[in-house]
């Protein structure tokens, strides 16, 4: 990697001061402009050499950037639909969002496993009904992308006792799953399942991936998207809900956010929604892991966060 000097540093986020608490005692001996999103102007992306935030701003011209750096695990809000200049090193924060997610996951895996919801019926109804509740180690689970967090997730739901399999475009073999399985092979695996997670990047190639084809394949599988609401057909997946190819959908994140008050999920009683919270980002640890990066960049080591831009993540 060429070596790139460092002098002006603007950070951009909703979470600007705390950023500038923790970063301030690293004593970096750098120019740093910490702003709220909206404050920044152009003149703040002229003067500074590198950026880091949770997305760009369509109006504003960064061309004058050495870096920029995604304070949050996905980068489809620099590169999705947009032109990168390939001169600028683009970075994203890795920390503890595979565990993040695999725990989300997990709860919503265990309350179904567990029936808390025929349970809290029963108890409106006063009915005393013994059913017998699942086991993990029976269960057999698809996560749909195999980087950081979907190997992070299947290391955990294995260790468990659950059988993992996954699906990426190159169907490399990885630890923790039972079998990796491309994106046009993965079809024959579909029906054993009882769980199917996306943890997939939003590129040309994931928009709108999960359709009628891939909901068709399904029978009674609870179905998570922790990845981008972009990533799924709205309408598809409701007929597979009303349907019972899909038997309860968890979604944190959505096509548009927030999500509409007039959306059908809102009203559907086999979707749980949440506001986008599965892998937050910390101050500690975006902190943490931009330090880490500069320090990085500066003393021309490896970057394990670089993003490939062709590639989309």
């Amino acid at each position: 990697m060429r070596k790139i000097k460092i002098n002006n540093l603007l950070v951009v986020s909703p979470m600007y001061n705390k950023l500038k608490t923790i970063i301030d005692k690293e004593e970096l001996h750098k120019n740093f402009r910490f702003l709220p999103e909206e404050e920044m102007t152009q003149e703040d992306l002229v003067w500074a050499d590198a950026y880091a935030s949770f997305n760009l701003k369509s109006d504003y011209d960064y061309s004058s950037l050495k870096w920029v750096h995604s304070l949050g695990a996905g980068v489809d809000c620099f590169l999705y639909k947009k032109q990168w200049n390939e001169d600028v090193l683009l970075t994203r924060t890795i920390c503890s969002f595979g565990q993040r997610i695999a725990e989300y996951c997990l709860s919503y895996i265990l309350k179904d496993l567990q029936l808390h919801d025929p349970f809290q019926k029963l108890k409106n109804q006063k009915k005393w009904h013994p059913l017998t509740p699942g086991l993990l180690n029976t269960q057999k689970i698809m996560v749909y992308g195999t980087g950081e967090i979907g190997q992070t997730a299947a290391k955990i739901f294995s260790g468990l006792g659950m059988e993992v399999y996954g699906v990426s475009l190159t169907g490399k073999n990885k630890e923790y799953f039972e079998e990796v399985l491309t994106v046009a092979s993965h079809f024959s695996r579909l029906q054993e399942m009882n769980y199917v997670i996306n943890t997939l990047p939003l590129t040309d190639q994931t928009a709108h991936f999960f359709d009628g084809r891939i909901f068709h394949h399904l029978t009674d599988a609870g179905f998570i998207n922790v990845g981008r609401g972009a990533s799924v057909d709205d309408h598809a997946l409701i007929q597979a809900l009303n349907q019972g190819q899909v038997s309860f959908a968890v979604l944190d994140v959505f096509n548009h956010e927030p999500l509409p008050e007039d959306h059908p999920f809102w009203h559907h009683p086999d979707v749980h929604i949440t506001p986008h919270i599965s892998a937050v980002t910390t101050p500690e640890e975006g902190a943490a892991c931009y330090v880490e990066t500069l320090k990085r960049i500066e003393g021309n080591r490896v970057l394990q966060n670089k993003v490939d831009f062709k590639r989309g993540y």
